[in-house]
């Protein structure tokens, strides 16, 4: 009875050590497969020539939107010049209002920009404090989207059906459509 014993307990020991070494390979793969796909799906970070471009980029943004401004003042001299387009105020007659452009950088990967234009179609006379709380909830939305969510046409259509519940829940109704009228991504 003890050999029996004896070569059960020898027997045990080999599993034994088989099924740690198996661990241990497994456990080795896991870690060098993780390690790939980090090296592979993480971004690369920006050098420094790139963030002083970006840098360069938002500088000229901000210069043409003051000038603009001051454009539309009356205190540049582009001010004669006529608008083309639909006008940024409320046209009576079809109900358009023009939103201001929104520009913001996207959640992932924050060095890509955002810009869009929108004009809402109300049904009735235009709401403009309706319109600033939209453009302040799209803006706020476009700052949680990553680029791979608005990739490709199938990418945009989700981005519009999403803005488009947002402006339903917003204006309960008051706006019956968005327009797009520029996307662009930087």
């Amino acid at each position: 009875m003890d050999e029996l014993e004896t070569a059960t307990l020898a027997q045990k020991k080999p599993s034994m050590i088989m099924t740690v070494a198996a661990i241990g390979v497994v456990t080795l793969l896991a870690a060098g497969g993780g390690w790939l796909v980090g090296g592979i799906a993480a971004p690369k970070p920006v050098t420094v020539e790139e963030a002083k471009a970006l840098e360069e980029v938002r500088k000229a943004a901000e210069e043409k939107k003051t000038a603009t401004q001051q454009a539309e003042a009356g205190g540049g001299h582009e001010s004669g010049k006529k608008e083309e387009g639909l006008p940024r105020a409320a046209t009576e007659a079809n109900g358009i209002l023009q939103l201001e452009p929104i520009t913001t950088n996207l959640a992932y990967p924050t060095e890509n920009w955002i810009r869009l234009e929108l004009a809402l179609l109300f049904n009735g006379p235009p709401d403009a404090p309706m319109a600033e709380q939209i453009h302040q909830d799209i803006a706020a939305y476009l700052r949680t989207v990553s680029l791979q969510q608005i990739q490709g046409p199938r990418g945009f259509q989700y981005l519009k059906d999403d803005i488009q519940e947002r402006v339903d829940l917003r204006s309960e109704g008051r706006v019956t459509n968005i327009i797009f009228r520029t996307f662009v991504i930087q």
